[in-house]
């Protein structure tokens, strides 16, 4: 068997499903707040209101979110999109993807938690060009302090 490491456009979604003791409002409060979401995921600053951004701090660059539904104790849903940091130029190898979390909570009969994550909508991300520039010839004189020929290769970003 052989992992994906990135999914699909078209890959079925990711899902998981458990039973949790605790009862939803517990549940939704390490959903949504700020420390307790931190304590399982990632520093974060979420506000669990639709439209509110967000962002979580990744471990190269910021992911970010904006809350598409909220209802306490029952539905979260926040779209989630991750890049590269400016400082990085994009890994061809491993694409960008916009995506969707939702996480669903009923109350069980013993009063604890069903807990459903889906993240799916996965929609390869637009990345930023590459591209080299120079052609012709010439000697550039401008504000460098190292005279540079107007045609050697510089590498800049585009925005696709």
């Amino acid at each position: 068997m052989t992992a994906k490491k990135h999914p699909a456009a078209d890959d079925a979604p990711l899902s998981f499903e458990c039973e949790l003791p605790d009862p939803p409002e517990k549940v939704w409060r390490a959903l949504t707040e700020p420390e307790l979401l931190a304590a399982w995921m990632m520093p974060n600053d979420m506000k669990p209101e639709a439209g509110k951004r967000f962002a979580f701090a990744g471990p190269d660059a910021p992911i970010e979110c904006e809350v598409l539904e909220a209802e306490p104790g029952r539905l979260l849903r926040y779209s989630w999109r991750e890049r590269p940091s400016a400082d990085q130029l994009p890994a061809f190898d491993s694409p960008a993807f916009d995506s969707v979390v939702t996480f669903t909570l009923a109350r069980t009969i013993s009063g604890g938690t069903h807990l459903s994550i889906v993240h799916d909508g996965f929609v390869l991300a637009q990345q930023p060009v590459v591209a080299v520039a120079g052609a012709g010839c010439g000697l550039s004189l401008s504000a460098r302090k190292n005279p540079t020929a107007a045609n050697a290769p510089c590498m800049m970003l585009r925005a696709a």
